[in-house]
């Protein structure tokens, strides 16, 4: 349950575009030529309106036994007047707790069927919830959709409004602490001037938030949230005679609200602006916004090639020229926010540290002037055009879930009332012309922009706007139109649970073993014409141990930086012009290279995957320029709780020494990473990247008998140099012998981030399929023990949970809350206790949350394989971990087998006598009621883990 911080929609590449840190692409619909043919064949859908008003749309895809449930009502933070700011965001957390018929968390008869990709997020324009479903469980979800929908006032009351106030108001407190954590709302404060319904945050007021009543949040449901303000998609294993009976059934007899009024209002023609302000960050950033195009609008599928070619990717012009060229910045980026009355065109730096922000700004001057003047190239505008259809062929794979198919289909539906906008979207990017990109530019790209720097500072407050007394909220009567059907459902019965679930598949794995040594493994899957690879290799961070902190995380981020005849602006350009998303990177126990090819240029993109892999050049210049952005990262992480909090624990749960005994994300510290040299990369590739004893896992739309030859002509020649690296010994350790708290100092924060850890056994222990289960009543689930007490009872945190990361050797267990700082000591002593009860027997797992995990583990299993990746993720575990191929049938079997006395056993395997704690906060605050709580020794530790000195 979110507000929304990113471009959400559709564009069908959200799941690709956040994995690789790039902007979306955002459909939008236009006055265009009719789409190309592939368009046309794109989500393919039909609709049917119900009397009452309630549009629906319905995908079908037979490729998993699930179906994608998408209900989005045209209400967001911009429909909110005066005073009343935060209702939308509100109200999209009312409507998880239960409604008259279903007293409760919303969640639980979800967890019982094993839903996924579940939530619900408001933004400016709009709110939604969405979940997965196993097909035999769609009239469960459909009942409880339209429960909340058509019977919730009566299950909100005093209480439920409290505490669901508390947890939106910790929520705000978490996002404004993190590092230029208050930008976005300076941002719009000034983009869009008061009296415009973007001017105030989608989390809205906390003066706001306390002082709305019971009855104003009632009325606010009566206004917005009926069935002719809403659209149903529904896509997946499902038809549209199947939905027009079950969604006549459950939906029908709802009764029409008010047609309310739409807000007027467009993009904003402004003066150019800045402003400043100091935060604890460790670098500037430099932010710069436009109000441009509103949504339907053919300028912003036009403004986001432009984007691409200013600043969407590694080869882009202010990447070339900032980072590359004159190394003023670690990372820039551009980016299209779209919304339905205006959108929003960013630009955002983050300077080196010693660079004047002045400098930067000239040049982002510059560039952008120049585009603007010129125009881009072809050759620019080609593989900006290319780069979005590879992002959209891999996005349609997706049926649900934030940015999948439904999503597509639901925002085009509500945004412009043509479920199919994207097609026309998708013609006008295809045929846009450079002129016609310039143009779009120049329109939207002048004089108006917005322009903020956060300098590195005290912590500025961003205080609240004053907040108007709010008008009388009158309701006109529905329009007659509207007519609501005779009910047929007795919701008296409760919720209609299934009987039956789709039985588990997994794709067959074929094998086959090339010259150069090694290991294919091939799972085939034709939803998209897209072949992924991964090539699998040993080592990881844990190789670090007697290196320099950091080698085997840099040497693998350094191999697409170029490779064989091509430079490293050379080799971006390369996989762009080709649509491959390829790269590598490192875990705790390995590491692994990957190339994600389209179909059609699967033998070319294979190429650069082989130079990638074989000859990675390790440039000096190269060297150099990453080095310095990654110690700009480092500082990022420090800066960042959660982030500092993992680079502390592990050297207190291993000990100085351990193969483990570094920061959880391998990224070394500045002195480690400073001496690194060429040397170093090139020794680290020689002993690890290497094809003998290695595994490539291929996925997707191939054969053995098609992509066996393409593998052999570009890697079965590929010889290992020299002996390999041994392997590190992963001593076990022994656990503290008493628990300890250590605190770091984080002045300002309205939070404070509470973790707490200790080693359990293996992943390849005997007893892990157990220990994980265990962890999952505690605190796996949303409805797991941490998370109930913190957030929904206390409403002290917006989350809290448990979880042990996977390890060749002892794994880390953590439990962690980010709980509000007046509540750091209680929420401590409340984990505290929820762990020492659990593992103590003395509150031990009941046979319903027994049953409960079972059911979310067993029935989630069907839809769990629906992406390639997902499937790729799976086999990758196997090789890891030295799994049998049909480990994921006896991991159900075992699940389903276990009894509460072996949960029992496992949990008692946690001992709350030798949990080390890491509390990041303003000591200011919390350091007294911390000590006070007598948990254990308190130690104060800087962000490396260092003591510090206690103030005189």
């Amino acid at each position: 349950m979110t507000v929304s911080r990113r471009p959400r929609t559709a564009a069908l590449v959200l799941a690709i575009t956040a994995s690789l840190g790039a902007a979306a692409w955002l459909p939008q619909a236009v006055a265009a030529p009719r789409a190309p043919a592939a368009a046309q064949a794109l989500i393919p859908y039909e609709e049917f309106t119900l009397p009452n008003g309630l549009r629906v749309v319905v995908h079908t895809d037979r490729k998993a036994p699930i179906v994608a449930v998408n209900i989005w009502y045209h209400v967001g933070s911009k429909d909110e007047p005066g005073g009343r700011s935060g209702f939308a965001h509100l109200f999209e957390h009312l409507m998880f707790n239960g409604s008259e018929n279903h007293q409760g968390e919303y969640f639980e008869p979800f967890e019982l069927v094993g839903a996924t990709d579940m939530n619900g997020t408001t933004w400016l324009d709009r709110t939604n919830y969405f979940q997965n479903v196993p097909t035999t469980a769609l009239d469960m979800a459909l009942w409880m959709e339209s429960d909340r929908m058509g019977h919730l006032l009566g299950a909100i009351d005093q209480k439920t409004l409290d505490e669901q106030r508390g947890v939106v108001q910790n929520e705000k407190r978490q996002g404004e602490n993190q590092p230029y954590g208050q930008a976005d709302d300076e941002i719009y404060r000034a983009l869009y001037p008061k009296g415009h319904p973007y001017h105030h945050s989608t989390i809205g007021s906390m003066n706001d938030l306390d002082a709305a009543s019971l009855e104003d949040v009632k009325q606010w449901f009566r206004a917005w949230y009926g069935p002719n303000n809403a659209v149903l998609v529904l896509a997946g294993d499902i038809d549209l005679a199947t939905a027009k009976e079950k969604v006549a059934r459950y939906f029908g007899d709802i009764p029409a609200g008010p047609t309310l009024e739409r807000v007027q209002a467009g993009p904003v023609k402004r003066q150019a602006s800045r402003a400043t302000m100091t935060d604890k960050v460790p670098q500037a950033r430099i932010y710069r916004a436009w109000s441009v195009a509103d949504y339907g609008n053919a300028d912003l599928d036009r403004l986001t090639l432009l984007s691409q070619v200013l600043g969407g990717s590694k080869s882009s012009r202010l990447d070339r020229r900032l980072v590359f060229d004159e190394k003023l910045v670690d990372k820039v980026s551009t980016y299209v926010q779209p919304f339905e009355l205006a959108s929003t065109f960013y630009v955002t730096a983050d300077v080196k540290q010693g660079v004047d922000p002045a400098k930067v700004e000239a040049i982002l001057d510059e560039e952008i002037a120049r585009l603007l003047a010129e125009g881009p190239t072809a050759a620019e505008l080609q593989q900006a055009q290319t780069v979005i259809k590879a992002q959209v062929v891999r996005g349609v794979e997706r049926i649900g879930g934030f940015g999948g198919k439904a999503d597509a289909l639901a925002e085009c539906a509500v945004y412009t009332g043509n479920p199919g906008c994207y097609r026309d979207s998708l013609a006008t990017i295809e045929r846009a012309t450079a002129s016609e990109v310039q143009q779009a530019g120049r329109s939207w790209l002048g004089n108006g922009s917005h322009t903020l720097v956060v300098l590195p500072g005290e912590r500025t407050v961003l205080e609240e706007e004053p907040s108007p007394t709010p008008a009388p909220f009158v309701l006109p009567k529905p329009d007659p139109k509207f007519k609501a059907a005779k009910a047929t459902v007795d919701r008296s019965t409760g919720v209609p649970m299934p009987d039956s679930f789709p039985e588990l598949k997994f794709p067959a794995l074929e094998r086959a073993t090339l010259g150069n040594g090694t290991r294919v493994i091939l799972a085939r899957r034709d939803a998209v014409p897209v072949v992924q690879f991964s090539y699998e290799f040993k080592g990881g961070f844990a190789a670090d141990l007697g290196r320099k902190l950091g080698t085997s995380s840099f040497t693998m981020s350094m191999l697409d930086e170029g490779a064989g005849a091509l430079g490293a602006l050379e080799f971006a350009n390369r996989a762009e012009s080709l649509g491959a998303a390829l790269g590598a990177g490192a875990s705790l126990d390995g590491g692994n290279a990957y190339l994600s090819a389209l179909k059609e240029n699967l033998d070319p993109s294979l190429d650069l995957f082989a130079d990638m892999l074989r000859q990675p050049r390790f440039e000096q210049k190269e060297i150099d320029r990453v080095r310095a952005t990654w110690i700009a990262g480092i500082a990022q992480e420090k800066a960042r709780p959660n982030g500092a909090a993992q680079r502390v624990l592990p050297p207190l749960l291993y000990g100085a020494g351990h193969p483990y005994a570094i920061p959880f994300s391998g990224t070394g510290t500045e002195a480690s990473i400073a001496a690194l040299t060429r040397d170093d990369l090139a020794a680290f590739h020689r002993q690890w990247v290497r094809p003998d004893d290695a595994t490539l896992i291929v996925v997707g739309d191939t054969t053995l008998a098609e992509v066996v030859p393409l593998l052999e002509k570009h890697f079965g020649d590929w010889k290992a140099e020299g002996e390999a690296a041994a392997a590190a010994a992963i001593p076990a350790v022994q656990r503290p012998a008493k628990p300890t708290v250590y605190l770091i100092d984080q002045p300002g924060a309205v939070q404070a981030t509470i973790l707490a850890g200790q080693v359990v056994p293996s992943t390849k222990d005997a007893q892990t399929i157990k220990f994980d289960f265990a962890n999952s009543v505690l605190g796996g689930e949303f409805s797991s023990r941490l998370n109930m007490n913190l957030r929904e009872d206390k409403h002290w945190a917006y989350g809290a949970y448990s979880f042990a990361s996977g390890a060749l050797g002892q794994r880390p267990w953590m439990a962690f809350a980010p709980v509000q700082i007046d509540k750091t000591a209680e929420s401590l002593a409340e984990l505290d206790r929820e762990v020492r009860e659990y593992a103590s027997g003395k509150a031990p797992p009941t046979a319903a949350e027994v049953a409960k995990i079972q059911a979310t583990e067993i029935r989630s299993l069907p839809g769990a394989y629906e992406t390639g990746r997902a499937v790729m993720g799976t086999i990758g575990g196997l090789v890891r971990y030295d799994r049998p191929d049909d480990y994921v049938f006896r991991r159900k079997a075992e699940i389903e087998s276990l009894t509460v006395d072996q949960v029992k056993q496992a949990a008692a395997s946690l001992d709350p006598d030798k949990l080390v704690w890491v509390v990041v906060g303003d000591l200011k605050q919390v350091e007294q009621p911390v000590r006070a709580l007598g948990l254990g020794e308190v130690k104060v530790v800087d962000a490396d883990g260092k003591p510090v000195a206690a103030k005189k």
